[in-house]
């Protein structure tokens, strides 16, 4: 363990300095109609790649890879080095050999969402929406198919979602902290309280607030950040309640920062009512290494059957991934050096 730990710490610090080039830019669709039958003249989608596609005869795009990030995110979380490693020189997904799509979700980033004017007459998007207008990105990329895709906690249900909506538009997808049944229980709890606290505060305003309910708007916070809390690893890292307290005052102060507007949270927390793709996964006929925590509160191994029900997809592997006090909890998912030597077996196996 101690060994590992050096090796991680090693791994974080040498990966700043080749850190490859990103480009940023956006992608506007006109008339996009969603699912609930709403349309917005305009939906923006931002976006960040790093490396140069490779085309074949036909201009299509050879070798991309697409990395859904997670709810309330943008894909500049994958720029952390804990991520960001893999894309360096001789890294597993080299910027030098493969074309790497960071996008903005609907509703995140610099993409369209409530906050640019429309509050709550925003369209109701949910995960289905969500992958429609990334697959039209990926047209205006000439992307017909995805060497790789990649997604962490939303982002690992948007890949499954994107593999059972657009089955013939990935070679490969390794989905990393979710489930693939419908979001209720204790999951679907904590969305629906840090959602009822946001419409509790009286500053909320229906939606139309002059200031933001931060007093909502905390009670989400605290439940997101025990959900995505790592106990044996916390423990270890604020040993004494002074420590503690002191980890709960910054998370409470960077959670409020990070969410920076109450209608879009309210949004992003809500997108994955629809999201239940459990029966229809036979679809995804293309390799696919799904990879869960031991310690993730949010998608715990005593829920469902993820070992049986990977069975459904004919070229599918299910990883769970141990408790360690180096292990971080649902945000194992970003943490590369603990599953990226399946990331190396996907691609061989889906030549």
């Amino acid at each position: 363990m101690f060994v590992r730990a050096i090796a991680l710490a090693a791994l974080i610090a040498t990966s700043a300095a080749a850190a490859p080039a990103v480009s940023e830019a956006d992608f506007t669709t006109t008339n996009f109609r969603f699912a609930d039958g709403q349309t917005l003249p305009e939906l923006k989608q931002h976006y960040r790649t790093i490396g140069t596609p490779i085309r074949n005869a036909m201009g299509e795009v050879i070798n991309a890879v697409m990395i859904g990030h997670g709810t309330g995110g943008t894909g500049a979380q994958f720029l952390q080095p804990q991520f960001a490693r893999l894309f360096e020189p001789g890294g597993t997904l080299d910027a030098g050999k493969y074309f790497i799509i960071l996008p903005d979700a609907i509703g995140h980033g610099g993409s369209s969402k409530p906050s640019d004017g429309l509050k709550m007459a925003f369209p109701a998007y949910d995960y289905g929406d969500m992958v429609r207008a990334q697959g039209l990105l990926l047209d205006t990329l000439g992307v017909k198919k995805l060497r790789l895709l990649m997604g962490t906690s939303m982002g690992c249900m948007m890949g499954f979602q994107f593999g059972v909506d657009l089955p013939d538009r990935a070679q490969a997808i390794m989905p990393l902290a979710c489930n693939v049944i419908e979001l209720a229980g204790r999951n679907r709890m904590w969305r629906a309280m840090a959602i009822q606290a946001i419409k509790a505060d009286p500053d909320w305003q229906g939606g139309n607030y002059t200031k933001q309910p931060l007093n909502g708007m905390r009670v989400g916070v605290a439940l997101q950040a025990m959900a995505s809390s790592a106990p044996v690893r916390m423990q270890a890292d604020f040993p004494t309640r002074a420590a503690a307290d002191a980890a709960a005052e910054r998370a409470m102060a960077q959670g409020l920062a990070s969410s920076a507007d109450a209608n879009d949270r309210l949004y992003q927390l809500d997108a994955s009512r629809n999201y239940k793709p459990l029966a229809r996964l036979s679809r995804i006929a293309v390799p696919i290494t799904w990879v869960n925590s031991a310690d993730d509160f949010i998608n715990p191994p005593g829920v469902g059957q993820p070992a049986a029900w990977v069975k459904a997809m004919p070229k599918g592997k299910y990883v769970l991934i141990p408790e360690s006090a180096e292990t971080r909890g649902h945000s194992t998912h970003t943490w590369s050096v603990f599953w990226e030597g399946e990331l190396k077996a996907l691609l061989a196996r889906s030549q």
